[in-house]
């Protein structure tokens, strides 16, 4: 075990725990660019050796691949039960993000997500999913069609311990009648300086019915850890380039720069104040940072070893909120 003083939070209901810093794994599926699953496979080493106990991937990261990689640490690490795997079923129709008014009989029927949750299970080397969750979401879908149903047999089978959805890009309110509804145990949302609409109805309804938050993006794709340049060209397989296109990169540098000012002591890197931003609320369990190198790992981990942001730093950083949508039509742009 490495020096790390990871902090851990209640995962749900649950008496579980589960490390506050969480490893992001879609970096390793091979849209960001070559895959290297050498320098994969040493920082999931070095995550479990950083105490870091929640792992996040998904099917549709490189069609199993992190997956994989995530099972082979764990099977030769011996350490299943020390730690928590959460994966996604994606949505069978390849949208992302979910249209609203759409069928989810169409989108996520039962048979779906018995055939998705058996192929991840394979792809894990386990016979149990710590977190299953619906890869998107529209509010309609509740109480329509049988993925429900197909949940709760998962569940009894115990194949499925607890259950959750990924929320679409930017619509944090299109989940509370679900979250109020006792349904879900968990709600993966987009959190971060930039986009900071969750704090308004999200996270206080989440924690008052103890659905546990799971703050993804937490650098904006990137933005956040102050290593972009206006004028850097990303690889052909980077979907950033898509993100990042036109004028958005120059925009977001000169935005990430404003945020130096608030560097100090207690936050001295620009990913530091990103996290710590995050887990200055309570409401969010763990946030999960992309991270497909050591290097990565030990720079993420090191932050739950630090004092919480300042009252007054995360009001002042309520100015620098800024809601944009830059995320591509995965569909129209055949990614």
């Amino acid at each position: 075990m490495l020096n790390c003083s990871m902090q851990y939070r209640k995962f749900s209901k649950s008496n579980l725990t589960v490390s506050e810093i969480g490893f992001g794994t879609w970096s390793m599926g091979g849209m960001w660019g070559a895959c290297d699953d050498a320098a994969a496979t040493e920082a999931l080493n070095t995550g479990l050796d950083c105490g870091i106990t929640f792992f996040d991937t998904a099917y549709v990261y490189g069609d199993g691949h992190s997956e994989t990689l995530i099972g082979n640490v764990v099977r030769k690490r011996k350490m299943r039960d020390q730690v928590f795997i959460a994966t996604k079923v994606p949505p069978k129709n390849e949208q992302w993000p979910a249209k609203m008014g759409s069928d989810v009989r169409e989108i996520f029927p039962a048979s779906w997500i018995r055939e998705m949750t058996e192929t991840s299970l394979k792809n894990l080397q386990t016979d149990f999913l710590d977190l299953q969750q619906l890869h998107v979401w529209a509010p309609n879908w509740q109480g329509q069609g049988d993925w429900l149903e197909e949940v709760q047999k998962l569940k009894q089978e115990g194949k499925v311990r607890y259950f959750g959805i990924s929320i679409n890009d930017h619509q944090p309110d299109t989940a509370l009648e679900l979250v109020a509804s006792g349904l879900i145990d968990s709600v993966q949302v987009i959190f971060n300086i930039f986009d900071q609409s969750p704090v308004e109805n999200l996270l206080p309804l989440c924690e008052k019915h103890k659905v546990s938050v799971i703050a993804r993006v937490p650098f904006d794709e990137g933005s956040l850890t102050g290593a972009l340049t206006p004028t850097m060209q990303f690889p052909k397989r980077d979907w950033r380039k898509h993100y990042f296109s036109g004028s958005r990169l120059e925009e977001t540098c000169a935005r990430v720069e404003k945020l130096k000012e608030f560097l100090d002591a207690d936050a001295p890197t620009l990913p530091d104040l990103a996290l710590k931003f995050c887990l200055s609320f309570p409401a969010v369990t763990t946030v999960i940072p992309g991270m497909r190198k050591k290097t990565h790992v030990l720079s993420c981990a090191k932050v739950s070893e630090m004092k919480a942001l300042s009252s007054k730093t995360l009001f002042d950083l309520k100015t620098h909120a800024w809601l944009r949508s830059f995320y591509p039509s995965w569909e129209e742009d055949g990614l």
